[in-house]
């Protein structure tokens, strides 16, 4: 199968010359379509500066990220805004609603950035909101929904443009436990029903265990790798757990 995103060599310096640190040591991996893939490592290890790389917010010092056969490194700086729009679906851990919109107008608001006509929009949304189960909230403003309502309507505008790549940070950060149970299950079926091709920056394990593959990077190089394959979500959780243990660091391994 063809991959959806190519990370060749990548290299991440920050600092000047005596005061140099290397965020990211000479990635490489691939993430096929409809793959959901899980990146792991204590703070400091070097995930979010990948996935900061990968997302075009920040830019690699060498190496290459190639996205659908466009290589992310080449776009002009003037060009990247509508290639984000275009390719790339943001899930972050803090939501980033807009306050005076409702659930509905954020998750239209790309939509209606690209100019789509109304009807199209209204039956988009509407189709991607029972997809999520939150029909029931498409009326309310951010204010009035709880934290895992928030992030379903935060995922609901990422895959509304139907992007090739779906970046979640730390999507279950700011969620309690049942609200996160629920919002894994629902990127699970965004994965399996929509094909939607997830990369998933996390510290917990219990997040973790629903991908379908999991990258551990440590020292901004990558660790171990672990597959689930055909194991039940429990043995995939166990096998994460013992690679944290050697890992180490202030990931969840509790």
């Amino acid at each position: 199968m063809k991959p959806v995103l190519k990370v060749e060599q990548l290299e991440k310096y920050y600092g000047s010359k005596g005061t140099i640190t290397k965020a990211v040591d000479g990635i490489s991996f691939e993430i096929v379509e409809g793959e959901f893939v899980g990146i792991m490592g204590a703070s400091g290890s070097g995930k979010t500066t990948l996935l900061n790389c990968v997302s075009t917010i920040d830019k690699a010092t060498s190496g290459k990220i190639i996205l659908r056969d466009q290589e992310l490194t080449s776009i002009k700086s003037r060009k990247l805004a509508a290639f984000r729009r275009n390719e790339l679906g943001f899930i972050f851990q803090d939501f980033n609603l807009l306050d005076t919109l409702t659930g509905f107008e954020n998750i239209a608001l790309a939509l209606t950035i690209l100019k789509e006509n109304p009807v199209s929009i209204q039956e988009k949304v509407g189709a991607m909101a029972k997809q999520l189960n939150i029909e029931h909230i498409l009326e309310k403003f951010p204010f009035q929904m709880s934290g895992g309502e928030k992030q379903r309507v935060a995922s609901a505008r990422a895959m509304i443009t139907n992007p090739s790549l779906i970046l979640a940070d730390e999507p279950t950060g700011a969620l309690d436990s049942k609200s996160a149970r629920q919002l894994l299950e629902s990127f699970q079926h965004l994965n399996e029903r929509l094909k939607a091709t997830i990369m998933m920056v996390t510290h917990d394990a219990f997040t973790a265990s629903y991908c379908h593959r999991i990258i551990f990077i440590k020292d901004g190089k990558i660790f171990n790798e672990l597959i689930r394959g055909t194991k039940q979500r429990k043995a995939f959780f166990n096998d994460i757990m013992e690679v944290l243990t050697f890992l180490g660091g202030d990931v969840d391994v509790l």
